[in-house]
């Protein structure tokens, strides 16, 4: 299939209704296009699954970027910036196009100076990114320098009028921790941010606030989504959502009036607990949407299956803006019942991608469900949220909503009622509704701005997905795969990078090959950040600046991974098998690293983009973590997706 025709294909995705369910009992579409599941399942999953709390996508920054301005001199452009030395070493990268034709000079606060060409035998190229996405750097690193305030110059023969940036690289025994006050991302709404330091006494507990240091100044830079920047001074005063008076806690907030991606950098000056000067910043990545939907009634209804099976369909009464009709959306609620006590009695969770049709927002069930949790009305919606399926930015939310409920159908009883494909997923499309493909086949996924990675003669039975050096949001990522997959009845997936967050939520939303397949291992990846990643922010700072390859992606920022991974069931989560690799680890008293650059910024152990912990994807299949691998190629260990005997046994155990 050519790649025209998979673009073409992938133009028609987004009709996703599922109101025929009250007709034949099940997901209709036009042939070709894709049938949304309509899902569901059991109240353990409920803390999952919940809208997630800001802080628990807290940037933890050990390292500072910094523009540095750059003027004119007789020898062509000069700048000058400071750089604290905390423990003796200094490790900082000069980024961007010219970053290989500065040269530079520190000055020790002691008026001890290192002049360019002692300074040039420690610099040596690399740079910054993830995957294709990547901007020029020059590294340096130098040892046993005097602690405290060291000044450094940026010299240059050409005339350059963007500023230089400076990546430096602090003691990870203190950083900060920045995160968001909360989470409504509509144009109109004003955001905080909070900064303060963390981290261990003399027992090695962790600690936060004034007892981890103390901080002299800490401002917010928000650039918007057409460039333009503005600076907001942060307090500690108890009046700017950053807690009680002087507990090192800082806060300030912006109102967003634009769509699109705001880029916030948290920057804060001050010293450590041992009295050592330090910099920081943290970059949040914050997409803001308009509110293109609003529920308009304080009520829900259920509307029975015409076919006398347990199908039901909720629906939410909701307007849409205009020009959004054929927009779809994620939607998820709680379903509660009560018990023969009048108690409360929680029954299921449903969700799903929908399209609004008609005035309303419908959330297939199955009301064997009600009958398994022993429940009883009057039942209500909790915790209720529509979110853009990008982002998964709540749009419109509830924290409760009463339901009409028709009287029960069936007839079973809780002790009988086994947890099926149907209660979860709902009913499969019928053969005549999507294009049926034929035979079996294992898809072979890159990831986030790349192309083929995967060594295909490593692989049997496979093709390769190719959408080379694109920037896609998860979602459009997974249909753009459910497009690709078309040909095949049935297929599993061994992924990179981004690759395995896309097959995961094409499983997860969309009926594909991936639901026909038999094998041990349904979607195996590798090097997924499925937490996010810290470079995600980083990058989208630049990109303001030099642009970075193929754009920014939110959904790779650790708060855009933790709203996603908030719509993702346990049960799906089971069908991923995942692996994680770092660099070699050479002699303790080495730096060792993937790639020079994102080293200064990410937490050991990591592979140049992903980091371990983060990589981590709860309630999956962790098959192992390989030391010696890098993320991708041209880091200085081999590519992880090269590894021939991990490949053979992804191969034998794949699912097609």
């Amino acid at each position: 299939m050519s790649k025209h025709y998979q673009t073409k294909l992938a133009g028609r995705v987004l009709a996703t209704s599922i109101v025929a369910v009250l007709g034949a009992g099940g997901a209709t579409a036009a042939i070709g296009q894709i049938v949304p599941k309509q899902l569901a399942g059991p109240p353990s999953d409920f803390s999952a699954m919940r809208a997630p709390d800001p802080v628990n996508a807290t940037i933890y920054s050990h390292s500072a970027l910094v523009p540095v301005a750059m003027f004119a001199s007789k020898a062509g452009t000069r700048g000058q910036s400071n750089l604290p030395v905390e423990n003796g070493m200094l490790r900082f990268a000069v980024l961007g196009p010219d970053s290989a034709s500065f040269e530079i000079q520190l000055n020790g606060p002691r008026g001890q100076k290192l002049r360019g060409s002692d300074a040039a035998k420690a610099g040596a190229s690399s740079s910054f990114g993830v995957d294709g996405a990547q901007v020029p750097a020059r590294v340096y690193g130098f040892q046993n320098l005097a602690k405290g305030t060291w000044s450094i110059e940026l010299r240059s023969k050409a005339r350059h009028s963007e500023p230089g940036f400076l990546l430096i690289e602090g003691d990870e025994r203190t950083e900060l921790a920045s995160y968001a006050t909360h989470s409504r991302q509509l144009v109109g709404e004003t955001l905080g941010l909070t900064a303060q330091l963390a981290a261990s006494d003399t027992q090695g507990e962790g600690v936060l606030g004034a007892a981890a240091g103390h901080i002299d100044r800490a401002t917010l830079k928000v650039t918007g989504p057409d460039g333009q920047a503005a600076d907001y001074p942060m307090f500690d005063d108890g009046q700017h959502a950053d807690g009680a008076a002087g507990d090192g806690l800082f806060g300030a907030a912006f109102k967003a009036t634009q769509v699109g991606n705001h880029v916030a950098q948290v920057l804060i000056e001050g010293e450590d607990g041992a009295g050592n000067r330090i910099l920081r910043t943290a970059e949040h990545l914050l997409p803001f949407m308009e509110p293109t939907i609003a529920m308009t009634s304080a009520q829900a209804t259920t509307l029975r299956s015409k076919s006398g099976d347990t199908r039901l369909m909720i629906e939410i009464p909701v307007s849409v803006a205009k020009g959004k009709g054929n927009s779809h959306y994620h939607g998820y609620a709680e379903v509660w019942g009560r018990n023969a006590d009048g108690a409360a009695v929680p029954v299921a969770w449903v969700g799903g991608m929908v399209t609004p049709q008609n005035g309303h927002l419908g959330l297939g069930f199955d009301e064997r469900w009600i009958a398994k949790a022993n429940a009883q009305g009057p039942y209500e919606l909790r915790n209720l949220r529509i979110e853009d399926p990008d982002n998964f930015i709540s749009l419109a939310s509830a924290s409760r909503m009463e339901l009409a409920m028709p009287a029960l159908r069936t007839r079973a009883k809780a002790a009988d009622i086994v947890i099926d494909e149907e209660m979860t997923m709902g009913p499969r499309p019928a053969q005549d509704v999507m294009a049926k493909g034929t035979g079996t086949r294992l898809l072979l996924v890159h990831g986030y701005c790349s192309g083929g990675v995967w060594p295909a003669s490593q692989f049997t039975g496979d093709s390769s997905f190719l959408d080379k050096n694109q920037n896609r949001s998860h979602d459009a990522f997974a249909r753009l795969i459910k497009t690709f997959g078309t040909p095949w009845n049935s297929y599993g997936i061994v992924a990179h990078s981004q690759g395995g967050a896309a097959a995961l939520h094409l499983y997860t939303y969309y009926w594909s090959g991936l639901d026909n397949a038999t094998g041990s291992r349904l979607i195996q990846s590798v090097g997924t950040p499925y937490q996010g990643t810290n470079l995600a922010g980083i990058l989208a700072t630049l990109g303001n600046w030099f642009g970075v390859g193929c754009g920014t992606n939110a959904n790779l920022s650790y708060s855009g991974a933790s709203s996603w991974l908030a719509g993702i069931p346990t049960s799906n989560r089971a069908k991923v098998n995942y692996y994680t690799t770092a660099f070699k680890t050479t002699k303790w008293w080495v730096n060792d690293y993937c790639n020079a650059a994102t080293d200064l910024v990410l937490s050991d152990p990591e592979d140049g983009t992903t980091e371990k912990a983060y990589g981590q994807l709860p309630g999956a299949v962790n098959r192992g973590h390989t030391s010696g691998q890098c993320h991708t190629s041209g880091m200085r260990d081999p590519a992880q997706y090269l590894d021939s005997s991990r490949n053979a046994t992804m191969n034998a155990n794949a699912a097609r």
